[in-house]
């Protein structure tokens, strides 16, 4: 970019919100301060200014083969360059060979229904789940991110003020993340904490529960993980009272092993939704699970059908870019270990420099995801982020690091994503600065 070029991320803000509400196109975007980046390659974004960062946000996890990962280019511009275009009619041979990779890559997949964004399949479960079981209620779980469908939609960032202090076995009011959610959807929707078997069995002994979905990690509050035998756990309730078990694997799908969390668990869901990942940043998600759930989209009563169709289902761009992800996953297997072995060492590296400098503080981790909390350990569930993270020094970090050229997102716990893109030398680089930029954090901190 020349120097001519060269136009601040507060001034392309400013003129957007002329013609887009707020000037950006997805709330979770907004940030401060007012980057707005203009080029993506592998570990790396530059920024309308021309400064260089070393990028672990990954546009919210996509970019696990990095920013513009030269083969899946490729292949959309070869289906491109075939004009094989989205016809709107019958079927095709590339979303038919996306769904069997799939299928043969995750042990929890009979069938899969392609759909373009998380949020969409998320939906979609609910309803193939209500379908299925002929119950209505739903277990949701807090901090955990499930779309932007009403019923979903809640209970994912809240203050102690809006949620009370932890209870169990109970379920805490349900907050939706915006205006214009209907009352009579809530009602069906019962939050409980991660980690809490005890409430899944309160709820499913008062209420008809159609189904319970959860990330299987949360990785919208950070990292948190599940405690020995809870997942093995919900797999047994849900066979106990009747319910549908649906994993998010929105963000865990394929960034954590080809066959998905599930398949590292060794816990089978009915139903799991996946994206991101799976078109390394293409817009891509599905819905897939046992066959006799999934076969309840195509059965030809309509009264039992539920509706699952989309203009831009299966379109050739993104399925194109989703084959060649799934084949370069299969191809280089290792790719698993050698990122486990570099998220390994940042963590490492970084609980180093919290101990250098006397910091409380903590790394929780999953393969490429990693988080660091202002705590003795990492948290169990959202409310244990609630009464012990400094949520206002994180965010200072946050922007002493974007300073520092290292980009991770400026918003309180939000998740940090290593790609296969980085080198050891971007992890040194990234800790050096975040040794300056923790030092430059301890003012003002009670």
């Amino acid at each position: 970019m020349s120097v001519a070029d060269a136009e601040s991320g507060a001034r392309i803000l400013a003129r957007n919100a002329r013609y887009i509400p707020g000037g950006i196109s997805s709330v979770n975007r907004s940030i401060e301060p007012p980057l707005a980046f203009v080029k993506g390659a592998g570990a790396h974004l530059w920024d309308s200014e021309g400064r260089r960062y070393i990028d672990y946000h990954a546009a919210f996890a996509p970019h696990f083969l990095g920013h513009n990962f030269a083969p899946v280019n490729q292949a959309v511009v070869q289906v491109l360059q075939s004009q094989e275009s989205l016809f709107g009619a019958g079927p095709s041979r590339l979303e038919g060979r996306l769904a069997e990779l799939i299928v043969e890559s995750m042990p929890s997949v009979d069938k899969v229904c392609l759909l373009n964004t998380g949020s969409e399949a998320t939906a979609l479960a609910v309803r193939v789940a209500r379908a299925v079981t002929h119950r209505q209620h739903l277990i949701g779980v807090q901090g955990s991110y499930n779309g932007n469908a009403d019923e979903l939609a809640c209970n994912v960032f809240n203050s102690l003020d809006e949620i009370g202090p932890r209870v169990s076995p109970g379920e805490y009011p349900v907050r939706p993340l915006g205006a214009g959610t209907t009352h009579v959807n809530t009602t069906l929707v019962h939050p409980i904490n991660f980690n809490d078997l005890e409430s899944v069995r309160h709820i499913c002994r008062r209420y008809p529960v159609a189904a319970m979905i959860t990330e299987p990690v949360l990785q919208n509050i950070g990292v948190v993980r599940p405690q020995p035998g809870y997942l093995a756990g919900l797999r047994k309730l849900a066979d106990e009272f009747g319910f549908l078990l649906i994993f998010d694997e929105v963000k865990t799908g394929f960034r954590h092993a080809l066959g998905g969390y599930s398949a590292l668990c060794g816990v089978q869901p009915d139903l799991l939704t996946c994206g991101k990942a799976v078109a390394n940043g293409f817009p891509l998600a599905f819905l897939g699970g046992r066959r006799e759930y999934m076969d309840c989209i195509a059965d030809p009563d309509v009264t039992r059908r539920p509706l699952a169709s989309g203009t831009y289902n299966g379109h050739p761009v993104a399925v194109a870019a989703a084959i060649r992800t799934i084949e370069h996953l299969r191809a280089q297997p290792q790719l698993y270990a050698q990122i486990e072995e570099l998220g390994q060492y940042l963590q490492q590296g970084l609980a180093a420099i919290f101990a250098a400098q006397r910091v409380c503080a903590c790394i929780a981790r999953q393969g490429s995801a990693f988080s660091f909390y202002f705590m003795e350990q990492p948290p169990v569930d959202f409310h244990d982020i609630l009464t012990r993270h400094d949520f206002a020094r994180d965010l200072r970090l946050r922007r002493a690091l974007i300073e520092r050229g290292v980009f991770f997102v400026p918003l309180a716990t939000k998740q940090c994503s290593i790609s296969t893109a980085h080198t050891r030398k971007d992890i040194d680089d990234t800790l050096e600065r975040f040794a300056q930029a923790l030092a430059g954090t301890a003012g003002g901190i009670g």
